[in-house]
């Protein structure tokens, strides 16, 4: 992951559009969706099996209800990410985050392999009430 080119930023700008414009739209005509195996540019904190991140995320009818992924515990890959994202940060112009040394120690202490899933309890809310949108629902 921390010698991937830099110019693959145009890439993931590139998927992150198709993603929004093209893909989700067409989402909305499904009960359920499960995209996974991401490129390794968008693998966050999860491990990379192969050349795919081990991560996934869940729409039910065009709503992003979920995302999980194979939790990353090698704590020099997740240094290395963190230089990495700081320096396509800096190409962009972005102030450099300072590494979090607390996590990074907590890897390093010795995390046990797992897994983990984030669910949007205000898109189930939605979802189970028939809203299209959080505000009004």
């Amino acid at each position: 992951y921390a010698n991937i080119d830099p110019l693959t930023i145009q890439d993931d700008e590139q998927l992150n559009y198709l993603l929004v414009s093209k893909i989700e739209p067409e989402l909305k005509s499904k009960e359920c969706v499960i995209i996974y195996d991401y490129p390794i540019t968008q693998a966050a904190l999860a491990r990379i099996n192969g050349n795919v991140a081990a991560r996934f995320e869940v729409y039910v009818r065009g709503i992003e209800l979920a995302n999980g992924y194979h939790e990353l515990t090698d704590v020099v890959e997740q240094r290395a990410r963190f230089n990495r994202d700081n320096k396509i940060r800096q190409q962009l112009g972005k102030p450099i985050m300072p590494l979090d040394e607390k996590f990074l120690a907590a890897l390093e202490s010795g995390m046990p392999d797992c897994a983990g899933v984030a669910l949007g309890v205000d898109r189930l809310v939605m979802l189970a009430r028939g809203c299209e949108n959080i505000q009004i629902c």
